[in-house]
């Protein structure tokens, strides 16, 4: 067998080509497993896109409320709130409402004084409402209901009174319309409207006199103001909570407004915003185009941002609420020399102190 002489050059080649063979399948090992790991990188950050998306779209927030308690019952629970709040058991109107709007399933014609009676023995007998509450289904449904509709109508709050300010615990929230100042209303929540397209109406209508005084119902700030074709002059009031947008539309022609609002303006509850008229149904500004000189109010609840505006909005039917809110209406002045009312008594939050 003949024999093969390798050269020292030879073999320093033979030596360099092994080197670049192991260093390249290295080098390929080292490439699949930089793209194995991009792939699973990329498969994990579409599957957290993938969950994220889903928990979006699955997000628990209430997307529907019928209030339909009426006002005797919302004064009946009222007065125990208030007359217990130095009491050792202070009874929450919004937990002996949820407590009763869950037992009739929201039906308040089912109400019976006996079942009130009851509740708030038990309660002052000691018991919890969570343990009255807990085999109760939807009880913490209509407490977050009832809280997203009343939750800024009742606590404590600074009054102005002919002696001075003074600190109460009460009703802090004001009829739509001031004091002394005639109106005429029904319930009208879901009547018919074509104005535009077919539609029902998600408001309630309070018929007057052309520049009666309008005033805000609870504290807050503007969030909208200015013309809207169906509305007229109008303005949207943003309670601090976000849950409730208060709505005020067909305001008086010229002056709809008073002079000192503008978007972002923080009201106190009582203050006078605007003034009655018959503005709206035009895409031309500034147009009396509505029959009957009335405030339009309505009322939105918000319990997730996304039902602001759009299919997913709930107004509810405020007509119960505007009868108990009647019992305090702001008392106003005329401001002399101007188109201007403006309120006798001051109030404010317990924040603002």
């Amino acid at each position: 067998m003949p024999r093969f002489h390798i050269t020292k050059s030879t073999a320093i080649i033979i030596a360099q080509l092994v080197i670049l063979s192991l260093l390249t399948a290295s080098l390929c090992i080292k490439s699949r497993e930089a793209a194995s790991n991009n792939a699973l990188l990329t498969s994990q950050a579409a599957d957290s896109s993938t969950e994220a998306g889903e928990l979006a779209a699955e997000k628990d927030y209430i997307r529907w409320v019928d209030f339909t308690v009426p006002a005797s019952i919302l004064e009946k629970t009222f007065r125990l709130d208030i007359n217990s709040c130095m009491d050792e058991v202070h009874l929450d109107w919004i937990q002996l409402l949820a407590y009763l709007g869950a037992k009739y399933g929201g039906d308040f014609s089912r109400f019976k004084q006996a079942d009130l009676d009851g509740l708030v023995e038990r309660l002052v007998e000691g018991e919890l409402m969570e343990d009255i509450t807990k085999d109760m289904k939807y009880y913490n449904y209509y407490h977050e209901a009832y809280t997203a509709v009343l939750g800024g109508m009742v606590g404590y709050f600074e009054a102005e009174t002919e002696n001075g300010w003074e600190s109460k615990y009460g009703l802090k929230a004001f009829s739509p319309i001031a004091k002394s100042f005639p109106y005429s209303d029904y319930d009208d929540f879901g009547a018919s409207r074509s104005y535009g397209f077919k539609r029902q109406h998600l408001g309630h209508d309070m018929m007057g006199q052309v520049g009666t005084p309008i005033i805000a119902v609870e504290s807050g700030y503007v969030e909208a103001l200015g013309w809207n074709q169906y509305g007229g002059w109008r303005i949207g009031i943003r309670s601090f909570d976000k849950k409730r947008y208060y709505y005020y539309a067909h305001l008086r022609k010229n002056y709809p407004y008073q002079s000192n609002l503008e978007v972002g303006s923080v009201v106190t509850a009582g203050d006078v915003i605007g003034y009655l008229g018959r503005t709206g149904y035009s895409t031309t500004e500034n147009t009396n185009n509505i029959d009957t000189p009335h405030l339009h109010f309505g009322l939105q609840l918000i319990f997730d941002e996304s039902q602001k505006e759009g299919n997913n909005e709930i107004w509810i039917d405020c007509y119960q609420l505007v009868q108990f809110l009647h019992m305090n209406q702001s008392q106003v002045v005329k401001v002399e020399g101007t188109k201007e009312w403006t309120r006798v008594y001051g109030q404010k939050e317990p924040a603002s102190n």
